[in-house]
């Protein structure tokens, strides 16, 4: 077994174009994983607007004055603003210049290009209440360098001023999600009701491929649809749609590869040793048809990856203010007609590019793993 695993594992990595996908397939799941480490805007769904610096092209980059807000955010431990995001404390406001005056900071505001105003702001009323007792110049010199930074938009921003680069790494997290939860549901269902149906067959098979064949004359899109407005309409809900309506196709494989084992001698070996039928289908039957198993595996988890990013185009998927790769192109498709066409052109990319690396990925298994193939 450990051989055959070292022979496929060989044979994938003769092909660049495997390796360049496995690249793109761990690069995107470790960016999702570590989402709010990596992006510049860390506060929750990277939903810090800045209206006046909505729809920037990418590198533009902007002064802003981080004022303290009024409300105080509840507090968390560290662990948990990994995976969540950290509300920010401040409200950042873009400006063009900034000067002290006495106890005053007065700034030009920038509002579009060739517009701004003049803001004044309290010296004291801009610090948090443990540097409010240094001296003027000390009190001065935190505000420029704690509360005065210099940010560049590498993707650009929204059209709300959010950074795009920030919710194209939150959003991967979406496309990565429902894509597992897709593959495991579809997978649990197909393996079950295809190995039951295969290996029994008669009345079983007869009735798991009616439900099969009803479905499979059902739009794909439309079942969806019809569950989402069932279950509602959210993070989860979408994931188990997706998932509920992908078993399809795994159960027909699934079922193909168990008529044929089942007539195995090996197999009839096994029952003649008296071993249970759940026995033989799970420790004699799957194990051989793991193969296909793992090729259907990465085709569910593209295919889940684009039914995802069209839900969430139409307005079904997930909601705002949550980042997703389909509502950023829903948000910006407008945009293409103007000067601004990366706004849904930069996440049509990202599906792009993992949807590809996961059909690859899936193809190359499916040469590797076929027997007749020299």
């Amino acid at each position: 077994m450990a051989n055959a695993d070292t022979s496929i594992t060989r044979k994938l990595l003769r092909r660049p174009s495997v390796i360049v996908a496995v690249s793109i397939i761990v690069l995107t799941c470790l960016l999702a994983l570590f989402a709010y480490v990596f992006a510049p805007d860390a506060t929750p769904d990277a939903n810090r607007m800045i209206v006046e610096l909505g729809a920037r092209s990418p590198g533009f980059n902007k002064e802003l004055l981080l004022v303290p807000k009024r409300v105080i955010q509840e507090d968390k431990n560290s662990f948990a603003y990994l995976f969540t995001g950290k509300p920010s404390a401040y409200q950042a406001v873009p400006f063009n210049q900034y000067q002290f005056t006495g106890d005053k900071l007065v700034i030009h505001h920038y509002i579009d290009e060739g517009l701004q105003d003049t803001i004044s702001y309290a010296v004291k009323e801009l610090l948090p209440a443990d540097k409010r007792v240094l001296s003027l110049q000390e009190q001065q010199q935190y505000i420029a360098q704690h509360q005065i930074e210099h940010r560049r938009f590498y993707l650009g921003t929204d059209r709300y001023g959010r950074d795009i680069l920030s919710r194209l790494l939150v959003g991967s997290r979406v496309s990565v999600a429902v894509g597992f939860v897709a593959v495991i549901l579809s997978l649990t269902i197909g393996i079950i009701l295809g190995a039951v149906a295969g290996y029994f067959g008669g009345w079983v098979d007869n009735t798991v491929m009616w439900v099969i064949n009803i479905l499979w004359s059902i739009p794909t899109l439309l079942l969806v649809f019809a569950i989402t407005l069932t279950i509602g309409k959210g993070f989860w809900e979408i994931f188990i749609a997706i998932g509920l309506t992908m078993w399809v196709s795994a159960a027909r494989l699934i079922r193909g590869q168990v008529l044929v084992l089942r007539e195995m001698e090996y197999i009839t070996a096994a029952k003649a040793l008296g071993l249970n039928d759940l026995r033989i289908i799970f420790r004699h039957i799957l194990p051989n048809i793991a193969g296909p198993i793992m090729v259907i595996a990465a085709s569910n988890f593209a295919t889940a990856i684009l039914v995802e990013a069209g839900l969430s185009f139409l307005g079904i998927g997930v909601q705002p203010p949550m980042p997703s790769w389909g509502l950023m192109i829903k948000e910006h498709y407008n945009f293409l007609l103007t000067n601004r066409p990366m706004l849904a052109i930069i996440p049509g990319i990202a599906i792009m590019l993992l949807v590809y690396a996961f059909n690859v990925l899936g193809n190359a298994l499916r040469d590797a793993l076929d027997v007749t193939d020299n």
